[in-house]
């Protein structure tokens, strides 16, 4: 099919990136695109989670104008799978034309982690680069837009079209910064486009940079100061799951640790708009502490909570602990802080959301919900009189 073209490449450059903090140039000359900036993954050194789910673009896309019918990225990429359990469906590379869906597509080639989850034990099994291609576009100039997926790290090594293109003058569009766990990363939805804060931010017609991190939402001082320093008119963050999944601290840390995350963020957007949005349900967290723990007897990956209800009493945290906290911080705050609101997740998904979309694997909402959640989200933050809703300078 490549040779059906007269190829022209394009190096790949910053101009050409949306939703990225960090661009890095590889060994290999091409753009790998971090999602935390190179201060912040210093300070996560070690931690194979966050590296692992900064380093997925989530929410990143190739952004360029072209008169081109055919589109060739070519990319590699790292996928990951899991010892024992069949292998998980490559990432999806969703085109957009002008706003509009227009083609989906995946990466061939790559490289494989192969990762244990009874023991966390990784294994890389090295892999040939790969393309993606779209072809029979319409022959127009037009705006071309690729999201890349939220479950494979990609190398971006060039861009190959039947036409020349040119970066995309910027939209002028507000920028809305959001930082969530994996739910908000993607996980369980069909593609990076259409994870809830993707389908949330295009109908609020705004422009998004997903700072989520699956398992990593963890109030972090690093990630608070990536928030801090990023420019934003609208930000929020959506806190919770994953403290309690990885029971991390008891009730009496967490309360501090919220208000320094929020403080932290606040030195250097004092008035933008700042949503705090608590966990969406999922009855396996919502009465009993964590740790929560993949099991795989089944032959499928479910989450299951194995800490004991009554250690809420000695200030274990559960989901309900957890969004009264949440609650209760914020409207202390936001007495002194008008620019502060809060939305619980129950909003987003609920009881009778589980009954009709029950969690898949115990955890994560299925591709459905994450459109169901979108147009929530949507309509409350981006609605007469939601957070979001008014025109504001960045803060």
């Amino acid at each position: 099919m490549d040779d059906a073209y007269d190829w022209i490449t394009t190096p790949l450059t910053g101009d050409l990136l949306r939703g990225a903090l960090e661009l890095e140039r590889t060994a290999h000359g091409g753009l790998f695109p971090h999602r935390l900036p190179a201060a912040a993954r210093a300070r996560a050194r070690g931690d194979e989670q966050v590296a692992q789910a900064e380093a997925q673009p989530s929410g990143v896309r190739v952004v360029f104008r072209t008169r081109a019918t055919a589109v060739a990225l070519d990319v590699r990429r790292t996928v990951m799978g899991h010892r024992g359990l069949p292998p998980l469906p490559n990432g999806a590379y969703d085109l957009y034309v002008d706003g509009e869906p227009a083609a989906r597509a995946t990466a061939s080639g790559g490289d494989v982690l192969m990762v244990d989850l009874s023991d966390g034990a990784r294994e890389v099994f090295p892999g040939d680069p790969g393309s993606v291609t779209f072809t029979g576009l319409p022959a127009r100039d037009k705006r071309v837009e690729i999201w890349l997926p939220y479950t494979e790290t990609v190398e971006l090594l060039g861009l190959r079209t039947d036409a020349p293109v040119s970066p995309e003058a910027p939209s002028g569009r507000r920028v809305w910064l959001h930082h969530g766990s994996s739910i908000s990363q993607g996980s369980c939805a069909d593609s990076s486009a259409t994870a809830w804060p993707a389908l949330a931010a295009a109908a609020g017609g705004v422009e998004l940079v997903n700072l989520s991190l699956a398992g990593s939402a963890l109030l972090d001082p690093f990630t608070a100061r990536a928030l801090r320093d990023t420019p934003a008119d609208l930000i929020s963050v959506k806190l919770g799951i994953n403290v309690v999944g990885a029971d991390v601290m008891r009730l009496r840390a967490f309360g501090p640790a919220v208000h320094g995350f929020l403080d932290t963020v606040r030195e250097g957007h004092p008035t933008t708009p700042l949503l705090v949005v608590s966990p969406v349900l999922c009855p396996a967290h919502e009465d009993t502490p964590g740790p929560s723990a993949p099991d795989v007897s089944g032959g499928e990956v479910e989450f299951v909570a194995l800490g004991d209800p009554a250690e809420t009493a000695a200030g274990k945290l559960t989901l309900r602990v957890v969004r009264e906290e949440l609650a209760r911080i914020t409207a202390e705050r936001a007495a002194s802080d008008p620019y502060l609101s809060y939305l619980d997740g129950r909003d987003l998904y609920g009881e009778a959301d589980h009954a009709e979309l029950p969690l898949p694997d115990r955890l994560h909402p299925d591709a459905a919900a994450h459109r169901r959640m979108g147009e929530r989200f949507g309509a409350f933050a981006f609605g007469p009189g939601g957070p979001f809703a008014a025109v504001g300078g960045r803060g």
